[in-house]
C-alpha cells in the first residue's frame, strides 16, 4: 500500500513563551521488509533558532528544536509518502513460554532490537500482579498464540473511550478503568506479556481509517495510533499486534517509532520558559494513493 500522510500538531500557550527546547518524533522511517519512505518533510512555525536531526538509541528519527525568541504558539506540520508492504504471517514457529525463556537466555546482545530491553517494567507499563493474572488467562501453547489471544481479549473486554485517560495514564490505572485508547490498550498488553516473561514493546505510528461504505472520508479524522511488538523467539523474531482492533499489524499500519512504552516515542517532549497552561490540537490524514496505470 502507498500512502500520503499529513500530520498537524498545534500548541497555543496562555502566555508567550520566552524560549523552549523540544524533541519531535513524528517522521516515519524506512524499515527493511516493512515500509519505505519515498519522501518526507517536517516544518515548524515559528522557525526554530536551532534545529538538528538524529536517530535515538532505538533508531527512531528525532528532530531537536530550540527557540530563543518569544512565541505564543507552535505549529508543526509533517508530510510523507510511505509504501508499506508487510509479509503475511507464516506458520507459527514460536516456542512455548518455558522454551522462550531458554532462548532469551541465549541472547547475549544489547543492541537496540535486543529483547532484553523490553522485558523489565517501564514508566507506563509496570509489572502489575492483576494484569499478569489477567494475561495468564490467555497463555497458550506458543508465544504467538499467547500474544494473539491476549490481543483479542483486550479488544473484547475493554471499551474505547477518548475521555477516560490522558497520555500520563499508566497501564495499571487503565486496567482498573477497563477503558481508554490505543495507548492504554497497548500498555496493558505490554505489561501483561512482560509479567509472563515475554518481551514486548510499544509501536507508535499511523493507521489508515476506512470510512463506512457510501460515506466520504473525514479530513483530519485519523490520529496517531499505537500497537505492540512482541519477541516470539529465535525463529519467529519480532511480530506486531494491535489490541485496539484485535488484529495483527497489517499494511494499514504505518510505523513511526519503537520504544519500551509511550515515553520513548512521544510525538513531542520538551521544556518551555512560560507561565500558565497550553492547549494542543492534533489532526492526521492517511490517504491511500492510487497510481494510474500507464
Amino acid at each position: 500500500m502507498l500512502y500520503d500522510i499529513r500530520l498537524h500538531l498545534r500548541y497555543d500557550y496562555d502566555a508567550a513563551a520566552g524560549g523552549g527546547r523540544h524533541q519531535v518524533r513524528v517522521l516515519p522511517p524506512t524499515i527493511p521488509g516493512v515500509q519505505r519512505v519515498v519522501a518526507a518533510s517536517l516544518s515548524f512555525v515559528p522557525a526554530p533558532s536551532e534545529r538538528s536531526d538524529f536517530s535515538d538509541f532505538f533508531g527512531n528519527s528525532v528532530t531537536s528544536i530550540a527557540f530563543r525568541d518569544a512565541h505564543d504558539a507552535l505549529d508543526i506540520r509533517m508530510s510523507a509518502r510511505v509504501s508499506v508492504s508487510r509479509q503475511e504471517p507464516g506458520l507459527d514457529v514460536s516456542p512455548d513460554i518455558r522454551r522462550l525463556r531458554e532462548e532469551l537466555g541465549a541472547v547475549h546482545s544489547l543492541a537496540p532490537a535486543s529483547p532484553h530491553h523490553f522485558l523489565a517494567a517501564s514508566d507506563h507499563a509496570g509489572i502489575d500482579p492483576a494484569i499478569t493474572a489477567y494475561a495468564k488467562g490467555s497463555a497458550g501453547s506458543s508465544t504467538v498464540g499467547t500474544a494473539m489471544a491476549l490481543c483479542n481479549r483486550i479488544h473484547r473486554d475493554f471499551t474505547y473511550d477518548g475521555e477516560a485517560t490522558t497520555v500520563q495514564t499508566r497501564a495499571s490505572d487503565a486496567f482498573g478503568l477497563k477503558r481508554g485508547v490505543c495507548q492504554d490498550f497497548s500498555h496493558i498488553m505490554i505489561a501483561g506479556l512482560r509479567g509472563l516473561g515475554i518481551p514486548a514493546g510499544y509501536v507508535s505510528g499511523f493507521l489508515r481509517t476506512i470510512p463506512p461504505r457510501g460515506k466520504p472520508r473525514l479530513e483530519g479524522a485519523d490520529a496517531m495510533h499505537a500497537w505492540v511488538k512482541v519477541w516470539c523467539g529465535r525463529d519467529a523474531g519480532w511480530q506486531e499486534f494491535d489490541p485496539t482492533n484485535g488484529m495483527r499489524a497489517s499494511n494499514d499500519h504505518i510505523t513511526v517509532g519503537y520504544g519500551r512504552d509511550y515515553s520513548d516515542v512521544a510525538p513531542i517532549v520538551g521544556v518551555l520558559k512560560t507561565t500558565g497552561g497550553q492547549v494542543g490540537e492534533q489532526a492526521v490524514d492517511v490517504i491511500p494513493v492510487v497510481l494510474e496505470k500507464a
